[in-house]
This record gives C-alpha cells, sequence and structure tokens, in this order.
C-alpha cells in the first residue's frame, strides 16, 4: 500500500497499451492500470467474434485472419458499431442463449481466478508486482478520456509472443528455445502452488528480466474437473507448436519444433499436471 500513486501515472496522459474481451490495459512507462469493460461492451465482443470466426476467411487480403490475431483500431470500431446495433435491435435477436452463457462463464472465471491468484501467487514470481494506494484521476489515451484507479501493476518488457517474434526476425533460435522452456517452467511452478490455467496461450504471459509472468489470471482453476477437461484436448493435439501459434515462427527450425512438442506432451498431460498438483 502506497501513500499515494506513482508520480508518472498522475504526470502524464497514459498509452493504451491493449485490450481484452473483458479489459482495456493503459500505460505508463513502468505501470500499467486496467478499466473494466462494461456488460455491453464485453456482449458486442462476444458477437463480434462469433460474426468474425464464422465470415474471417472469406474477407479479401487475408483481413479476416488480421482482425482475429491482433486488436486494431478497425476492430474498435466495429466494436462501436455492434454496440450501436444493439441499441436498435430487439434484444431477443442478439441476445441469445449462447450469448448469455458466454458472457456468464466469462466474469464467473475471471473473478475466480482473480481470487484465486490473491490467494495463492500473491508475491509469487508467477505475477508482475502490484501496489495498491488511494484513489486517484489519471488521464488516458482514447475513449473515455480519464479513469478513476486505486492499483497499479508492474508493466512486462513485452508479451511473451511478441519476444518470440522479435527473437525470431533476429535469427536467434536458441533464445526462442529458452524462452519456450521459461515458459514451460512457469507453468509448472502454477502447478506445484495448486494452480492450472486454462487460457495458457503466448499473449497471456509476459517477460520481466529473466521472468516469464502470467498477465491474465481469469482463466486459473483449481478444479480436477476443468483442468482434466482442458487437458484432455491438449492430449489430442499432434503439433502443440502450430496450436500456440508457433507454426510461422518455427517454420524453419523443425528440430525446435520438435523439442518443444516432445517437451510440451511429456509436460502438459493428466499424469504429470496431477502428480504436480498433489492430492485434492
Amino acid at each position: 500500500m502506497l501513500a499515494h500513486a506513482p508520480e508518472e501515472l498522475t504526470r502524464d496522459r497514459l498509452t493504451r497499451l491493449g485490450e481484452g474481451i473483458g479489459k482495456v490495459v493503459y500505460a505508463s512507462e513502468h505501470w500499467v492500470v486496467k478499466r473494466e469493460r462494461t456488460p455491453t461492451e464485453v456482449v458486442a465482443l462476444i458477437l463480434l467474434w462469433k460474426w468474425l470466426r464464422r465470415w474471417a476467411h472469406r474477407m479479401p487480403f487475408g483481413w479476416g485472419d488480421r482482425l482475429l490475431s491482433r486488436p486494431s483500431r478497425v476492430l474498435r470500431w466495429m466494436r462501436v458499431v455492434t454496440e450501436g446495433m444493439m441499441l436498435v435491435v430487439p434484444k431477443s435477436v442478439w441476445y441469445t442463449r449462447h450469448v448469455s452463457t458466454v458472457l456468464r462463464t466469462y466474469v464467473k472465471r475471471d473473478r475466480r481466478g482473480d481470487k484465486l491468484a490473491r490467494a495463492h501467487l500473491a508475491g509469487s514470481d508467477i505475477l508482475p508486482e502490484s501496489v495498491t494506494f488511494p484513489t486517484a484521476t489519471v488521464l488516458v489515451g482514447g475513449w473515455p478520456g480519464w479513469l478513476t484507479i486505486a492499483e497499479a501493476t508492474e508493466r512486462v518488457e513485452a508479451t511473451l509472443d511478441k519476444r518470440l517474434d522479435q527473437l525470431a526476425a533476429a535469427g536467434d533460435f536458441e533464445r526462442v528455445e529458452l524462452w519456450l522452456n521459461r515458459y514451460l517452467d512457469t507453468r509448472m511452478t502454477g502447478w506445484q502452488r495448486g494452480l492450472f490455467s486454462v487460457d495458457a496461450h503466448l499473449k497471456n504471459f509476459g517477460i520481466i528480466g529473466e521472468r516469464v509472468v502470467l498477465l491474465d489470471t481469469g482463466g486459473l482453476t483449481n478444479r480436477r474437473s476443468d483442468i482434466a477437461e482442458r487437458l484432455s484436448r491438449d492430449e489430442q493435439v499432434e503439433e502443440p507448436h502450430v496450436q500456440l501459434g508457433l507454426g510461422r515462427i518455427l517454420a524453419g527450425e523443425p528440430e525446435l519444433a520438435r523439442r518443444f512438442n516432445d517437451r510440451w506432451k511429456s509436460t502438459v498431460n493428466r499424469d504429470t499436471v496431477f502428480d504436480i498438483l498433489g492430492p485434492e
């Protein structure tokens, strides 16, 4: 608990750093703060992603795939348009049973994951450092222009997927393999603390110094049934590196891809995970 917010948060307007389905992240040089999306925004994104997953492959010049792979101003504009349509179209049309289920599941998982992280991971190397302080108002880029905050989180140097992209572009595949191994080591450390992430994609991890840290706790669970269900799907994957989005990066490094896939399969399976988690 700090006596006041870090000066760099209140000195200048914070940059919009990234976004997910439920949060938008703004950053200063060393800290990030988050804005929780409204339920209407979340539902609009759910509807938009459902539409994109169905029709992206029909969009010309690979636009659909680019929209699905990373947030952009175009995607944000499409979300605003979707919200506008929700105001004039009857709720019974867009608020389907599936959308309702996805929204409830997301909110429930996000709150539960945050609670588990605070109970089991606080103070560990798995999470970036967080600080709290008396309520402060900060300026942010884009809408809404300002936020009221009482907590900030240490800013990572890069997300894991971006660091791997940079290393691959420089031809440094030795360090690509090093960071992939650290990623798996971080996941195993979480299992040792009784938690498993069912949403362990590379964009959900960041780099601070020599550490790989978890950025979004929404996928954390300690329920054996949830873990078993996720692992049963993972065990069916023939090439885990492709599922993680590493197909392009490792296309010219078949031996590295093979080594990573072998380690993944020997690590991310029910026998190994439940052995590390220990008795319920």
